[in-house]
């Protein structure tokens, strides 16, 4: 295996093989659908008793035929069960591949559902790709606990218990032959039913693994054309398919090995069966006709058998699949916590601060810290590959606070900066605010309330916010600027489109707000995009309005008339600000300059200057001293 290959198998993560599931966790999928599994089941018994009246009623016609007597209606109720017990059978299939199909549906609902609502932390540590694959493939294989495994498992019970019944009235002593011989059968399929459950979990990863190597490089794959890398992530990402592929064969090989028992356990027994009866046919134990009826119960009995291991097969590989399905649903929601009632919120502190840091400490969680450093030692490896190795593996590098008693106050309707060298928490203090995390020590308020007392939702109303890289959603430019407010006029689109100077995006074509931006927004430019994120929260018209990074990509011109949109929305608002080039925010009511995680300065542009080295440092370099 490649560098890069080995790189990528670094590269996932805090992401182990998923746990596997027991049958008892796939209970509430099928649950779901018990009258129609109900029904099913009657029609499996019907259906069953069908198929075992017909070798008795075969043995009968023998019976009469050799003692010369007429056959009167045995030939039409033979007919007339084998019609039943076909049609019996196309309907209990129609209805079963209905069902499954319902079953993959529920459980794709459950998995969003619960994929949308998981805690940022998770997105931080898990791969998009891999969440993918849980939601299209995994789930694709609980169909075959239906369709190939539960309706084979049903029916073959019933007609497995039927024939041995029947066999056992007619020669007790050929069944304990056949007994003899179908259960070293048995003993075997059990013995490679865990091996098949294992590799089907190995083999669900590793294409959940792929997803995320073919979701990485169609994201970015100018970037990656424009490095020269084209091959060098071709060889990671088909590593990665013939790693699932080896895991498939490897399957195959243990199902090759179940398929032909049932092959083998029949022709025994009818060897067994023709050998030991013809001889007790010929001894006057049992006569021609119950031999050729307890034959006809014997392939009842080896064939439903050789489904059932069959079934067993798809049933390991479902639960191998559930066990990763499992393992998101079982992750607590970001609404899970304990949260108050909206209705019960506190009023706001008259007096107090828009929003108020105390003493606040934070530390990224250990899965997101394990996803981190494993990314940049696969990142780190691919640079070696490269014969561009980095100097220093941040990977090996001590995990330490985020941020280490943060303490600054955002005064109602004030302009606040953050400011400070690349890692010194700024972004992170944003997320906070947000509460896509919550501080490991100190408190952070709003209007006076502990952030913890709020509602996440009614919080997050109270933020108009822009991420640093915010992302533009595929669609329309009004399907942006509607994400976080559904009812919004046409005429409340164009308006901030035009206050961000997107006046042009709209005059482009006739179509307005119905113009498509592409995949990632790639028919916009990066300070396109970044005015559009803009615009979409100015039309929240929320209170307080956080902007990290926002003008980044912009031009002088373009920046100095968003500088002026945003004071014109700004009359009224609370803005908190991170800003990278000092002159967008010279003019700010506060700047808090931040350095390691803590602060270390705070005051206006002047006062800066005068007391605080690294502000001094950061605006000489900017040539605003």
């Amino acid at each position: 295996m490649s560098r890069t290959a080995t790189a990528r198998r670094r590269g996932r993560g805090a992401q182990q093989d998923g746990p596997r599931a027991s049958f008892r966790q796939l209970l509430p999928f099928l649950f779901e659908h018990k009258k129609v599994l109900v029904v099913v089941t009657i029609l499996s018994i019907v259906g069953a008793a069908a198929s075992l009246v017909q070798p008795l009623l075969v043995g009968q016609v023998i019976q009469r035929v050799q003692e010369s007597l007429p056959l009167g209606m045995l030939i039409w109720a033979l007919i007339a069960f084998v019609i039943v017990s076909s049609v019996i059978s196309g309907y209990q299939h129609y209805l079963l591949q209905r069902t499954g199909t319902a079953v993959v549906l529920s459980s794709r609902r459950r998995l969003i559902a619960r994929i949308l609502h998981l805690p940022v932390s998770e997105f931080d540590a898990r791969r998009t790709g891999d969440l993918v694959s849980r939601v299209g493939t995994d789930t694709t294989l609980l169909y075959a606990v239906l369709t190939q495994g539960l309706a084979d498992a049903v029916g073959s019970a019933l007609l497995f218990v039927g024939a041995l019944i029947a066999m056992l009235v007619i020669d007790p002593i050929l069944l304990l032959l056949i007994v003899l011989v179908i259960g070293a059968s048995v003993v075997v399929v059990v013995l490679l039913s865990g091996r098949i459950r294992t590799a089907s979990t190995a083999q669900q990863q590793k294409v959940g693994e792929l997803a995320s190597g073919v979701e990485r490089a169609v994201s970015s794959i100018r970037t990656v054309r424009a490095s020269g890398a084209t091959e060098r992530e071709n060889e990671a990402v088909t590593g990665l398919a013939s790693e699932a592929y080896g895991i498939g064969v490897r399957i195959a090989k243990i199902s090759s090995l179940v398929v032909p028992i049932a092959g083998i356990a029949l022709q025994l027994s009818l060897l067994v069966v023709l050998g030991v009866g013809g001889f007790r046919v010929a001894s006057g134990a049992i006569t021609i006709a119950s031999l050729v009826t307890f034959i006809m119960f014997l392939f009842m009995l080896i064939m439903p058998l050789g489904q059932a291991f069959g079934a067993i097969t798809s049933v390991n590989q479902a639960l191998g699949a559930l066990g990763r399905i499992q393992e998101i649903l079982d992750l607590p929601a970001e609404t899970d916590a304990d949260e108050p009632d909206a209705a019960a919120t506190a009023a706001p502190v008259a007096g107090s601060a828009a929003i108020e840091f105390r003493d606040v400490r934070f530390q990224y969680p250990e899965n997101v810290v394990a996803a981190r450093e494993a990314a940049a030692k696969a990142a780190n490896d691919l640079l070696a590959d490269a014969h561009l190795a980095a100097d220093t593996d941040a990977a090996t590098q001590p995990v330490r606070e985020v941020l280490r008693g943060v303490s600054f106050a955002v005064p109602r309707g004030a302009r606040v900066a953050l400011v400070g060298p690349s890692g010194a928490g700024k972004s992170t203090i944003l997320s906070l605010i947000e509460r896509f995390y919550d501080p490991t020590g100190g408190s952070i308020r709003l209007a006076g309330h502990d952030l913890r007392t709020y509602p996440r939702e009614q919080l997050r109303a109270q933020f108009g916010y822009v991420e640093q890289d915010a992302p533009t959603l595929a669609g329309t430019l009004a399907d942006n600027l509607r994400l976080a407010v559904p009812d919004a006029t046409d005429a409340d689109c164009e308006r901030v489109l035009r206050a961000v100077n997107l006046g042009d995006v709209l005059e482009r074509g006739p179509l307005g707000l119905a113009t498509p931006v592409g995949e990632d927004g790639v028919m916009l430019s990066g300070g396109e995009r970044q005015r559009l994120a803009i615009a979409r929260a100015l039309l929240t018209e929320a209170p307080i309005l956080l902007l990290d990074e926002s003008t980044s990509s912009l031009d002088g011109v373009n920046e100095q008339r968003m500088r002026e949109a945003i004071d014109a929305v700004s009359a009224d608002r609370t803005l908190v600000v991170i800003a990278h080039r000092l002159s967008t925010v010279v003019d700010s009511d506060l700047i808090v300059v931040l350095q390691d995680g803590s602060v270390v300065g705070q005051g206006t542009h002047d006062e800066l200057i005068e007391s605080t080295p690294l502000y001094r440092d950061l605006a000489r370099h900017q040539l605003l001293v």
